[in-house]
């Protein structure tokens, strides 16, 4: 089962917030179809936010036809994001973990390792436009 946590100084609403947990916990395989969502009840005494914003969060999962509210029921996991199966996210989560321990123990401190990370991602994009031009 998830369990949420909003963070009410991080400039994100706490609804948003709630939507990309459980599409991250859908995506690392934490959840799976067929599994239920906490209640709105649940989740208010849990994060202690209004009844009307786990609503919304729950209704644009639902849009987005990743949850199926069942009257009476609850609300359950019916699909998962797009992209790569679940296990690839937690696989690639701890190469990302080893290496972030390796630069931390070569001195990159996080401000050293995500400008790293951004260079790498920007290089990374330029080179993937270059060859997607020279197929077309």
């Amino acid at each position: 089962m998830i369990s949420f946590r909003v963070d009410g100084r991080s400039g994100v609403p706490p609804y948003l917030q709630i939507v990309q947990q459980v599409r991250q916990a859908l995506r690392m395989g934490v959840l799976t179809v067929g599994d239920q969502l906490p209640t709105v009840r649940e989740v208010v005494a849990a994060v202690a936010v209004n009844p009307n914003t786990v609503l919304k969060a729950y209704r644009d999962l639902e849009r987005e036809g990743l949850v199926q509210a069942r009257a009476g029921q609850g609300t359950f996991v019916a699909s998962l994001p797009p992209g790569p199966p679940p296990g690839t996210h937690s696989r690639l989560g701890r190469s990302l973990a080893h290496w972030v321990r390796e630069a931390r123990e070569s001195g990159l401190d996080d401000e050293s390792i995500e400008s790293l990370l951004r260079v790498t991602l920007r290089a990374d994009s330029a080179a993937t436009a270059d060859s997607e031009e020279e197929i077309a």
